[in-house]
């Protein structure tokens, strides 16, 4: 057990903490599972998180539901994740042999999509570890702080509170890192409080290079997808001076044409808040394997993008920083993001 820091939240209570324990020694075969489309917050987490168990000699496996992103294909242990969309079979068999199954950067296991059923079958204890709204308290531990940056920075103060820095080596740190990273938009938000730089502190302690991790991530993209960001910047950007409100949509075809990959639109949506003004961002995707829209907003100062995003997109997310889907056709969902901000206008237009 190591010394609490002032800066850094204790997760778990006494009885948490028994609980934790208990749950982990219990445990041989443990299965971590990142949400859908997932991200850097949730593969840092993840990863970092298959790294402690690992050297604590349990079985573990990473399961997503569908592909990350190719920019983050170099965080170690990446190369061991199982795709369920890819490996659906094995990654049954490895769900129903398992006794532990942790949950991370997500707060309900429907979230899981198409593997959700079969998480919810099995009957082994579960663990949430999350920082988004409203967690499904109906598990076996839970682990939530929706005032976190992300949930790598939670992992952190878990793994500091169990095991102090002997927790953590040069791997682990930098996935956190990189977690704590792409869920603040490089600390651009939601990252004021003075604990999110000790923790950095105590990262670059450990020996990674912020500066590479920004570069594998940030500048890690194809000259297809740079001119996919022009493309979507100057032929398909609507901007809405009256409510301050950027939207562009982006279909199949358009992908095709930009020879389109996992991750090429991160990060875009949040470019036109570069205007003067600009209080809300939105994009509108056709998903490429489902009849869906996928929504993002980002937003600036306290608009509530997470409260739009439950109204209207089926969704939720971070005040700052939110998601959903709609099952409508490209030119419904343009219409019901119109009707979005027509509902919060006066919060726009101030």
């Amino acid at each position: 057990m190591s010394v609490p820091s002032p800066l850094l939240k204790s997760y778990l209570s006494e009885d948490a903490l028994c609980r934790w324990r208990e749950l982990i020694e219990a445990s041989r075969r443990i299965v971590i599972f990142g949400h859908v489309s997932p991200d850097g917050d949730a593969m840092g987490a993840t990863l970092a998180m298959y790294h402690y168990l690992s050297r604590l000699g349990k079985r573990v496996h990473v399961i997503v539901p569908n592909v990350f992103p190719d920019f983050l294909a170099w965080l170690p242990g990446s190369d061991a994740v199982m795709v369920y969309d890819h490996m659906m079979e094995a990654s049954i068999r490895t769900i129903k042999r398992s006794d532990l199954m942790i949950c991370m950067d997500f707060n309900a296991v429907s979230r899981l999509e198409r593997m959700a059923d079969d998480v919810a079958n099995h009957r082994a204890p579960i663990i949430i570890i999350d920082h988004h709204l409203h967690p499904d308290a109906r598990v076996d531990l839970l682990v939530s702080d929706p005032g976190a940056s992300s949930t790598c920075e939670m992992v952190f103060c878990l793994l500091y509170q169990l095991d102090g820095m002997e927790a953590f080596d040069f791997d682990m740190a930098s996935c956190i890192y990189c977690g704590m990273m792409t869920d603040t938009g490089s600390f651009t938000y939601n990252s004021n409080r003075p604990e999110v730089f000790y923790i950095i502190s105590l990262l670059l302690s450990c020996g990674i290079d912020k500066d590479l991790i920004y570069r594998r991530v940030y500048h890690n993209f194809s000259e297809s997808r740079l001119r996919l960001e022009g493309y979507i910047l100057y032929e398909k950007l609507d901007y809405d001076a009256l409510h301050h409100t950027a939207l562009f949509t982006l279909t199949r075809d358009e992908m095709a044409r930009f020879d389109f990959k996992k991750g090429d639109t991160e990060g875009i949506v949040n470019l036109p808040l570069q205007i003067k003004g600009t209080r809300l961002s939105i994009s509108l995707r056709e998903d490429p394997d489902q009849g869906l829209i996928r929504v993002s907003l980002r937003s600036v100062d306290d608009f509530p993008c997470n409260q739009m995003a439950k109204d209207f997109f089926n969704g939720g997310g971070h005040l700052n920083a939110s998601g959903g889907s709609l099952d409508m056709t490209m030119d419904e969902a343009v219409r019901q993001v119109r009707r979005a901000i027509e509902a919060y206008s006066d919060l726009l237009s101030e």
